[in-house]
């Protein structure tokens, strides 16, 4: 492998990592939100701050889904550069071109259905709702 390659694999690379990096850090923004609107909801009692925090929630879950599906098509041309794909894509040295990778699991529908993702959000919308639910008809 020539040294142009290795180095578009490397720009590559740091892309992935930068897409997983704000991945993550949404993820910590979405659990640091709920968590202070339920402390806010426990100081002064009004449940509709249970309610507030599914808003967040939904907009995080969409922005996650986005930095996945570009991950996923980074992901997509490192392997068509490096040449491991079944049917690899002609991709020019230094090309950055994520805009080829549409469909199947590139596609951003799969990547908001996404069980990584699916699963936080969902579970905490649910529990958010359990918890309106519990506390407006049960206390």
């Amino acid at each position: 492998m020539n040294d142009d390659k290795v180095k578009h694999l490397e720009f590559i690379q740091n892309i992935i990592t930068r897409m997983n990096t704000n991945s993550f850090q949404i993820k910590e923004w979405t659990v640091t939100i709920v968590a202070a609107l339920l402390a806010i909801y426990a100081s002064n009692k009004n449940i509709y701050f249970v309610l507030i925090g599914i808003f967040p929630t939904v907009v995080f879950w969409f922005l996650d889904a986005y930095y996945l599906n570009q991950e996923r098509k980074f992901r997509g041309l490192y392997n068509d550069v490096a040449e491991v794909s079944e049917k690899p894509k002609q991709i020019k040295p230094f090309e950055m071109r994520p805009d080829l990778y549409t469909d199947g699991k590139y596609s951003y529908c799969d990547s908001f259905c996404s069980a990584t993702i699916r699963n936080l959000y969902l579970s905490i919308i649910v529990l958010l709702g359990l918890l309106f639910l519990y506390v407006k008809y049960l206390s």
